[in-house]
């Protein structure tokens, strides 16, 4: 996987790819839903949502089914948002690509008035929140760089539905950062929307993600002509891109260097959730702390039973890199991963926007040069813009400025263009420019 964490404060790769600081969330909503149990710790961080998020019987064998719904309290949701509906839905587990499995996420609706036809779709990919269900951001809330970003879309004239991605707030592992789980999310999200709010949504829809959320807007994007042919997607926007394409022969765009697939290698906290969601997800017949270390244990107590900033802040607490949280057994949890985590191919059928920040010093930036490449090779049209400046954080909002006109363009129905003549490798790390929101 090209998009894996360096140890300390040079993440490498995944880590930057893995999708979030610890200001990402910038905290938990102080007044989140009271849980019916205190979390579990138990092997795939289940429990400590409310009785909502846990499915009676068998989900509907079709992908896309309205399970139930909820009022969200308004006082909580993004200033732009009229209201807001949690929703839970059946969608099609992304490991084993057979059984329906139930999935959590919600619905934003603007302020302002539904047009004729109804509202367009921003279907929000979030970035990295954890693996345990209280980190689902229906459930957690917003952190404030995202609630600037969502009210930004609200405002456009957009609604928005997000998906939580199978396992966090609903049973079972989350597959973090596997394309198929997530992009199936994002997809049976908007078409169960659609299914209870026909009379005011419409079927024109663009993927929306940052870091984790990019590599789940590309993969839906990927996925959907097969998967989900019945929804009308126009376009992607995909920023500080954490996202791996199977290599092919004779690229026009060689590949850069990046590595570290071994969480031993990584930066502590995205190391433990590759564990406890990547690879337990795809290993869940084997419980991962036969590989870990006394320091291993404690950080996968908190991997289970609380979210990113906290792992981020015992990590510090115990002085640890991934190196000292496992032992040398754990290459057994690798197999199967690469297959899971890239993408068959770079050609994206709609077009995409794609934004890199060139301060981003937590997804690497040959990393997001690579993605961008391997999609260029393959026929896509990939409009790819470089902030200067701009960090993984303040690349989210800063983007705006161009994303907004791009995908306004193909709301019209107008030509866009793409600039994959003219890409070329990034360049060294910039310092980030002072003053700018979330620039962190």
């Amino acid at each position: 996987m090209c998009w894996k964490l360096l140890a300390s404060l040079l993440l490498s790769c995944l880590a930057v790819a893995l999708g979030a600081s610890p200001n990402d969330l910038n905290g938990p909503e102080k007044s989140a839903p009271s849980p019916t149990t205190l979390p579990a710790d138990n092997l795939f961080g289940d429990g400590g949502t409310s009785s909502f998020y846990q499915p009676q019987g068998k989900p509907p064998n079709a992908p896309g089914i309205v399970i139930r719904t909820e009022a969200m309290d308004n006082s909580k949701l993004p200033s732009s948002a009229a209201r807001g509906i949690r929703v839970l839905y059946s969608s099609t587990n992304g490991i084993d690509r057979s059984q329906s499995i139930a999935v959590s996420g919600q619905i934003l609706l603007p302020k302002s008035p539904a047009p004729p036809g109804g509202w367009p779709i921003i279907a929000w990919e979030h970035g990295t929140t954890g693996i345990a269900d209280v980190c689902a951001p229906s459930w957690r809330g917003y952190g404030s760089r995202d609630r600037t970003y969502l009210n930004r879309w609200l405002d456009e004239g957009f609604a928005i539905v997000a998906t939580d991605y199978q396992g966090l707030g609903t049973p079972g592992p989350h597959p973090y950062l596997l394309y198929r789980p997530e992009g199936y999310s994002a997809l049976d999200a908007v078409r169960a929307a659609l299914r209870t709010m026909s009379d005011v949504l419409q079927n024109k829809i663009i993927l929306v993600g940052q870091s984790q959320g990019s590599g789940a807007a590309l993969g839906a994007g990927w996925l959907a002509p097969r998967y989900a042919p019945d929804l009308n997607i126009l376009g992607i926007v995909a920023t500080g891109l954490v996202v791996d394409f199977v290599p092919q022969a004779g690229s026009a765009h060689p590949l850069l260097p990046v590595s570290f697939e071994d969480p031993a290698q990584m930066d502590a906290a995205y190391a433990m959730l590759e564990v406890e969601g990547t690879e337990e997800s795809l290993h869940p017949e084997v419980d991962d702390r036969r590989f870990m270390t006394a320091s291993g244990i404690e950080m996968s107590h908190v991997a289970r039973t609380a979210c990113l900033i906290d792992l981020f802040n015992k990590a510090k607490a115990l002085n640890v890199s991934g190196a000292d949280l496992f032992t040398k057994q754990i290459a057994e949890l690798n197999v199967g991963k690469k297959e899971a985590s890239q993408i068959p191919t770079g050609l994206i059928q709609v077009p995409v926007f794609a934004g890199t920040g060139l301060a981003d010093y937590e997804a690497s930036l040959p990393g997001q040069y690579n993605a961008v490449a391997a999609m260029c090779d393959a026929g896509t049209l990939v409009n790819w813009h470089r902030y200067r400046g701009l960090t993984h954080n303040g690349t989210v909002n800063g983007s705006l400025q161009d994303s907004v006109p791009f995908v306004k363009a193909l709301l019209s129905g107008a030509h866009v263009t793409g600039n994959c003549e003219s890409i070329s490798p990034p360049g060294p790390l910039q310092p980030p420019t002072p003053g700018i929101p979330f620039n962190d």
